[in-house]
Formats: structure tokens, C-alpha cells, sequence
């Protein structure tokens, strides 16, 4: 029996959540085209029956401009310290010069599999060059080539990762998928719909704080407060009549209910909270770090 950490590295947009959601066959993290869209560090347990992964998802790497940014850089360095093997994702038609600064300034002390992800968006030959470009580097153990959102290269990509794994019981219950509460996920899916309909900089002023979760006969009751900065941003997330606050519960409910496989009664509402990303009170509050 082989268990271990397994947590994925990369910068936004390189495809890390759709990675895990794959591979889990289960929608754990939230997707968008947007970038930092991952604020913290999910953790997936895979168990079969000769290894157990617990994968991490973690934000994209960047530069911290706010405490908010502090706090998920903190879930990254987290991630370092705990691993027993790294993935680093890169997008084949990204940068692969910036990829290996960022890759090196890890510091990793772990083996690591380099994972080239969207290859169906790119020609043999780019994905070709692109191992070979990555498998000359030192925190390069292995090279595997997928393409996360299409499923194609899935057969041989977890085979290297569990022969990394040290040997050893497993961490967790085999029925049990992930560490974090349910809350934490119905709070990510009602994020991800404000970042599908909302434009410019809203998603990423954003956050979500459930209030209430009622479990009753016939269904769960659900209250959340979406946060914003300012006013102006409260008035586009309600709408004219209340029409894209009505939008966002709609298309939320609908993914609640499938994740929870019970009917979901959700209520929101819009608050404003000025400069939350930069309060540590608020971001306590909010479930960003301690």
C-alpha cells in the first residue's frame, strides 16, 4: 500500500483545479477562464485499492498585491512543506521560460512530475519539445503530457505519481473525498457563479460567507451573504429588479443540488464590506487563513 500528499503547483489558468476535478471524477474546485479563481487549498482523496492520494489544489502562484493574495500564497507555501510529491502544471502554449523561474523559485524538496496540460490545443511537435525543454530541469523526475479538460493521457498519468508515493497505511477513510466541510463547497459554488456573470473586476472583489445550513425533512435551507467593495457593485450583482442576484441563486441551486443529491432552498444577499481583502478580521471571517 503506497499513500502520500500529491499537491499540484502552477500558475493561474494552467489548469490545476480542472486537473483535480478529473481526477477525482467529481467537482471539487470551481472552473473558470478568469484568473485566481482558486483562493485556498483543497485537499482530494483518491483511494483504490493498492494506494490512497491525497491531491491539494492550490492557488495560482503570483505576486501578492493585498492580504488576500498573502493569505493564498501562504496556502501554497502550506502545500510545499507537506508534499510527498509535486505536480507542475503548465499550459503547453504558455510561457515555459516563465514556468521554469517560477517552478525553480519553488525551492521544491520532493520529487515532482512535470505535467504538460492542454495538449489538445497544441501540435505533437510543440508538446514533444516542450518535454523535452522541462525534463532537462532539476525538479523534473518525470514528464507527463494530458489534456485535463479532455480526459486524454488520464491511462498513464497517475502510474509515475504513485510509484513517487512512500510506502504506508492510508491517511483516510476510503469513503471519504475530501477533509473540508460541505459549507466550504456550497460557498465555492455560489463564487463560481458570480464569476461566470459578473464582468471586470467584481468576481475578484468578491467573496461568499454562508450563514445558514438547515438540514430539514424535505430540504436544506441555505443562507449566504455575497461580499463586495463598494455599492456600485452591489447594485450590478442585484440587478435591475433583483434580475442578477435572481440569475446567480438559479444557476447556483441547480449545482448545490446536484453536489448535495437533495433539494436546496437558497437565499442571498448582497453586502458590502469596503476593503475586506486587506482586513484580517474579514478575511477570518471569510475562511482565508487564521
Amino acid at each position: 500500500m503506497r499513500s502520500g500528499f500529491v499537491n499540484i503547483f502552477g500558475k493561474p489558468n494552467a489548469g490545476k483545479s480542472t486537473l483535480l476535478n478529473a481526477l477525482m471524477g467529481e467537482k471539487l474546485a470551481i472552473v473558470s477562464p478568469k484568473v485566481q479563481t482558486t483562493r485556498h487549498r483543497i485537499k482530494a482523496i483518491l483511494t483504490e485499492p493498492d494506494y490512497q492520494i491525497i491531491f491539494s489544489d492550490t492557488p495560482g502562484i503570483i505576486e501578492p498585491k493585498y492580504k488576500l493574495h498573502e493569505k493564498m500564497m501562504q496556502s501554497v507555501k502550506s502545500a510545499l512543506e507537506d508534499a510527498d510529491v509535486g505536480l507542475l502544471i503548465v499550459d503547453v502554449n504558455d510561457d515555459w521560460e516563465e514556468n521554469d523561474r517560477i517552478f525553480s523559485g519553488l525551492r521544491l524538496r520532493v520529487p515532482c512530475v512535470l505535467v504538460i496540460n492542454k495538449t489538445d490545443n497544441a501540435t505533437a511537435e510543440k508538446v514533444a519539445a516542450c518535454a523535452a525543454y522541462f525534463k532537462e530541469k532539476p525538479y523534473c523526475r518525470q514528464v507527463v503530457a494530458i489534456s485535463a479538460l479532455k480526459g486524454a493521457g488520464f491511462d498513464a498519468f497517475l502510474k509515475p505519481v504513485v510509484e513517487l508515493l512512500p510506502e504506508g497505511a492510508p491517511f483516510y477513510d476510503s469513503d471519504d473525498i475530501s477533509d473540508l466541510p460541505t459549507k466550504f463547497f456550497v460557498g465555492e459554488l455560489i463564487r463560481e457563479k458570480v464569476y461566470e456573470l459578473a464582468q471586470d473586476e467584481i468576481p475578484y472583489h468578491t467573496a461568499v460567507l454562508i450563514r445558514e445550513f438547515k438540514e430539514k425533512q424535505t430540504l436544506i435551507k441555505i443562507v449566504a451573504d455575497i461580499i463586495v467593495h463598494r455599492e456600485t457593485q452591489k447594485a450590478i450583482l442585484i440587478g435591475e429588479k433583483g434580475s442578477m442576484v435572481k440569475k446567480i441563486g438559479m444557476m447556483a441551486r441547480k449545482d448545490i443540488e446536484a453536489f448535495l443529491n437533495q433539494k436546496v432552498f437558497l437565499e442571498l444577499f448582497i453586502k458590502v464590506k469596503p476593503k475586506w481583502r486587506d482586513n484580517d478580521l474579514y478575511l477570518k471571517e471569510y475562511g482565508y487563513g487564521t
